[in-house]
């Protein structure tokens, strides 16, 4: 199995909207084969605490526009790592140095890349 178009999707406009924010390095992945709750994950960093909370605002806002209600947003408080649930989609936005210590894209490494367009890298 594979993420669906749906969550194809979301994770496009997730990254528009957290670039818009200021996030870096984003990195999409399907992990609908090893998790039964999720379809894809979107990685990505803030330079600081208060760049990690607009991203994490950012992405919820335009999301939600489009749809996605969020069922459960976890550790934004203290601006080092913020993660938000879609169902399908799950972002996580973290400090770099969170980024490095929970290392999710080491442990996710055997799921496929989700392609991020191209206008989005530049």
């Amino acid at each position: 199995m594979t993420a669906t178009d749906d969550s194809r999707a979301q994770v496009q406009l997730a990254a528009i909207a957290a670039i818009g924010a200021g996030a870096e390095d984003l990195v999409a992945l399907d992990v609908s084969q090893p998790l039964p709750f999720a379809d894809a994950f979107l990685i990505m960093s803030g330079r600081s605490e208060r760049n990690v909370s607009a991203i994490a605002d950012a992405v919820e806002d335009k999301l939600s526009e489009a749809g996605p209600r969020v069922k459960r947003r976890e550790g934004q408080a203290e601006g080092r790592w913020a993660l938000i649930d879609f169902g399908d989609l799950v972002v996580h936005v973290f400090h770099p140095e969170e980024r490095d210590y929970y290392s999710l894209e080491r442990l996710w490494k055997d799921c496929p890349v989700i392609p991020l367009e191209e206008a989005l890298v530049r």
